[in-house]
């Protein structure tokens, strides 16, 4: 869906522009997932409190769920960037690998160094006295899944196999699986009935509230410069109504926002903004498009009335 009216606004236009227009000093809402613009909300404090006590725990599976552009791969860059001085992280973004292919990476990001010619019957007793080795200098390996629903099925049923490795004591490797709620249904299948019985923590990423969309949109224009609230109520309502608290979505409709307000000089956001901005975004809540629509034509409506009948009067 494209819409002729925001192209012919802003598409001759660089992004970068508006920023010195709004006082800013970078780019408030970027796709790419940035810790310096990490919003420390309820929900995300405290998926990261359950995850410390499950990763101090020292057992079987962590599994974090959340639906797409909820933050998920920004929480797993928080964790990697304040982990604890004994945990070894392993990360995977790219789930897509075969059992063998998944052996070479965590092989890789554990520190394992080998010749270029083993063997792949060799690589597991490597990786398993590598393991041994990291758990005798107190370090704990912990590998981070990015996108787990992706892992192919072989792939899944190895790392299950790979947390089979263990001392007396403990675990040799933590496993924590980021993924959409696709996951949760996959896991809840027959065939994966005994790694479901190994996920000793789990826990659901929540969407954002109306007053959690305010509080991350104003967050960020203040990282990136300005104290000035540059989004109006309604458009901050309009917000929350088009992305449904997606975080991927608002951090879209507000930069579109953004270049649609500084294209006609304004010096914040208006709903109308963030109306023309959904109707150029895929994947909004097409259904409440009109109804915003309809409120914001009522709204020019009462207006031009009320103009008219002050003139008759003065």
């Amino acid at each position: 869906m494209t819409n002729h009216l925001f192209k012919c606004q802003i598409g001759t236009r660089d992004n970068l522009m508006y920023l010195q227009h709004f006082g800013l000093t970078k780019m408030p809402f970027g796709l790419t997932p940035d810790t310096e613009f990490f919003v420390d909300l309820e929900q995300h404090h405290d998926v990261l409190d359950v995850l410390t006590l499950a990763l101090n725990s020292g057992e079987g599976f962590i599994k974090i769920s959340a639906e797409v552009g909820s933050g998920k791969t920004l929480l797993c860059r928080k964790i990697l960037q304040q982990a604890a001085e004994h945990w070894q992280l392993a990360y995977i973004p790219d789930p897509c690998l075969t059992p063998l292919e998944l052996k070479w990476a965590l092989a890789l990001e554990l520190g394992l160094k080998f010749s270029s010619n083993i063997e792949p019957g060799q690589l597991l007793p490597l990786l398993q006295r590598q393991l041994v080795s990291l758990a005798a200098q107190g370090k704990q390996p912990i590998v981070l899944i990015d996108e787990a629903q992706a892992l192919p099925d072989d792939t899944l049923e190895a790392l299950r196999l790979l947390t089979n490795l263990e001392t007396e004591k403990r675990k040799l490797l933590q496993v924590v699986l980021f993924g959409q709620p696709e996951l949760d249904k996959r896991l809840y299948s027959y065939r994966f009935r005994q790694l479901q019985q190994r996920i000793t923590f789990s826990c659901r990423l929540a969407l954002l509230t109306r007053s959690q969309v305010r509080g991350y949109v104003n967050h960020r224009t203040r990282l990136a410069g300005t104290e000035k609230p540059l989004f109006s109520r309604l458009a901050i309502n309009g917000l929350y109504k088009y992305s449904r608290g997606i975080p991927r979505l608002v951090n879209i409709l507000a930069h579109k926002g953004l270049l649609l307000a500084y294209g006609e000089g304004k010096a914040r956001v208006g709903l109308s903004h963030i109306w023309q901005a959904a109707r150029d975004t895929d994947n909004v809540k097409q259904a409440s498009l009109w109804w915003y629509g309809l409120v914001t034509s009522i709204f020019l409506a009462a207006y031009v009335l009320f103009a008219f009948y002050d003139g008759l009067i003065t």
